[in-house]
């Protein structure tokens, strides 16, 4: 398999200096794009699966990480956002399809894996959005020895009196023609450009927080903002067929914050309970990006995350 070099921004929170990035191409011809940071003497890799919005830079931070632990990393522009091809006219409105089109995108991941001898075996850290597409990616065999979710999207929080709605338009507006179209209340800008640090819905460090302002504001390229009516539509389906299949066998460990107010948090406690071998872990204090907590939040977690994968090769 041929990979051609892509552009990686490393002038903003660059992580490790051996970072490189390529162009791949999905089996239905869209161009995707990945990242990865090669460890010494590496135990394995980690696939990063990132949520709505996200894009590879944001995971360098987790790269390094993961690299003073032991353990080499990829992780993925998802079509339709970072550097990946985007699908609709706006690039700014996040739309995907049909949600299992995301499958495609881990099939590229893990065939240019295989193809750059990435450090076996995979293991995945899967955030948000990149949760629910890790989630069925795994319950249909995709071969990594073990799983870490954070904040897993296995449900969309909206607020009660929104959730009838929500349904409604997102399948009436693209009967209409109009499912490219963005709910009520969302905006093409992205959401780290539109709230300040005070009570945002991401992290409580600042730094962190500048990071993502600064990474989209260098590189406008990486913006996304809010999501299209099908991408609602989608998303709200997958969730809901995801809920009603058994855990697949795996060793895992799923974190959620205490202030989680983005994805559903009764659906994670929900699948958690069904999950032999699996452990869910409730973050005291920490919003959304768990991974992108002040450090007394995030470094344990790390540790609990590559403790976990050593453990499944020593096991």
């Amino acid at each position: 398999m041929t990979l051609t070099p892509a552009p990686l921004f490393t002038d903003i929170y660059p992580g490790p200096d051996n970072g490189q990035a390529y162009w791949l191409k999905t089996s239905d011809a869209k161009q995707i794009r990945l990242g990865v940071w090669a460890a010494e003497q590496a135990k394995g890799t980690v696939l990063i699966f990132p949520g709505r919005t996200e894009y590879i830079e944001k995971y360098a931070n987790a790269a390094a990480e993961f690299a003073a632990r032991g353990l080499s990393c990829a992780a993925i522009d998802w079509r339709g956002q970072g550097l990946a091809d985007r699908i609709l006219d706006d690039p700014l409105i996040g739309h995907v399809d049909h949600f299992p089109d995301y499958q495609k995108d881990v099939a590229a991941l893990i065939r240019s894996a295989r193809s750059l001898n990435l450090p076996r075996p995979y293991f995945m850290v899967a955030h948000s959005m990149g949760g629910a597409i890790g989630l069925r990616a795994v319950m249909e065999g995709l071969s990594v020895q073990a799983a870490a979710f954070t904040a897993p999207m296995w449900g969309i929080h909206i607020a009660p009196h929104m959730r009838l709605p929500a349904k409604l338009l997102s399948s009436l507006m693209p009967k209409l023609n109009q499912g490219h179209r963005m709910p009520l209340g969302t905006t093409t800008t992205p959401y780290p450009l539109t709230a300040p640090f005070d009570d945002n819905m991401l992290t409580t460090d600042a730094e962190m927080y500048d990071m993502m302002r600064d990474q989209i504001t260098a590189h406008p390229a990486l913006q996304l903002g809010g999501p299209s009516y099908v991408w609602l539509r989608e998303a709200l389906a997958e969730t809901q067929h995801l809920s009603q299949r058994a855990a697949p066998n795996l060793t895992s460990l799923t974190f959620v914050g205490t202030n989680e107010r983005i994805v559903d948090v009764p659906r994670i406690h929900a699948r958690m309970q069904g999950w032999k071998g699996g452990q869910l872990r409730i973050v005291e204090g920490a919003e959304h990006e768990v991974l992108m907590e002040v450090p007394e939040i995030r470094l344990p977690i790390f540790d609990e995350i590559a403790g976990m994968f050593l453990n499944t090769t020593t096991g």
